[in-house]
């Protein structure tokens, strides 16, 4: 496998129907929101569903939700204590950072993508301190148009525990946006690919990742198609720098809606400029 050899920017257009694509925990788990009414959908939350979507191709992944856990370790700390060639590495006064970050970017797919921090004290050896900087750097989606949302009450209709009051009296609250257009940008940085040891077949899976990212994701938030992508756009471009920068291949691509009312897919317009010497692969959600 050889190591990335050219810059790849991507585009991600996403389709939200009835669901929360990302609740707030700080606002009653309402969905994210910037002032100006336009939702939202962290990277974070985006680069867990990548890693979910990698896990379920077969890759090893370092940082699993609880959720998704598919070995014994319990916490980050267990998960790197229990490779032998990392714990071999910290015992060892002749090896370096550098030598703690190459396995660990060789053994974790997540680690050699998105980069990892590596902070661990004490222990049965010498404490850790190793940051990783990943080559695949994901911007939050936005939605094109500010969103609405829609607000439920919710009551509970069965007692939790043996003599409880009545169960309906509990109530709460259930959020959802009727319909949204998110998008966010990417890019994969070869500079950043050679320290991590990032690969050409690495990025195809970084692809295929972004294509599924909401199959095996549903929820009561997030009910079976409710989200899927709608389009992925992925540039590549034909050297380690680029012939353009990624601010200048975003904006090749413009999504606007057609209406003052948009409410489905249909009121949008989206308009794709080509540039010279850079084709664009346009792919279809799944």
């Amino acid at each position: 496998m050889t190591v990335l050899d050219h810059k790849i920017d991507f585009a991600v257009l996403i389709t939200v129907t009835k669901a929360n694509p990302n609740g707030d925990p700080l606002n009653g788990n309402r969905p994210r929101q910037n002032y100006d009414g336009y939702g939202e959908i962290s990277d974070v939350a985006i680069k867990r569903k990548i890693r979910n979507r990698l896990q379920d191709m077969g890759e090893s992944i370092f940082v699993q939700s609880n959720d998704r856990q598919a070995d014994q370790f319990g916490s980050l700390r267990e998960r790197a204590d229990g490779n032998e060639e990392l714990k071999a590495i910290t015992k060892d006064k002749k090896k370096t950072n550098d030598d703690f970050a190459e396995t660990a970017c060789r053994t974790w797919f997540d680690v050699r993508s998105f980069g990892q921090v590596f902070a661990f004290k004490g222990g049965s050896s010498k404490g850790v301190s190793v940051g990783v900087r990943g080559p695949v750097s994901i911007q939050t989606a936005v939605s094109v148009t500010p969103i609405d949302i829609s607000s439920m009450q919710i009551t509970k209709s069965v007692n939790s525990e043996p003599g409880e009051g009545k169960g309906s009296d509990t109530m709460g609250m259930k959020h959802r946006v009727d319909f949204g257009l998110y998008r966010f940008n990417g890019s994969i940085n070869t500079q950043l690919a050679e320290k991590t040891g990032f690969t050409n077949e690495d990025a195809i899976k970084i692809k295929e990742a972004l294509l599924s990212l909401f199959e095996n994701d549903a929820s009561s938030a997030r009910p079976e198609g409710s989200m899927s992508v709608y389009e992925l756009y992925w540039w590549e471009h034909r050297s380690k720098l680029g012939q353009y920068s990624s601010a200048k291949v975003h904006h090749s691509l413009e999504v606007k809606p057609a209406n003052d009312m948009p409410k489905q897919l249909e009121d949008y317009e989206i308009t794709l400029d080509k540039l010279d010497d850079l084709d664009v692969e346009v792919i279809e959600g799944r």
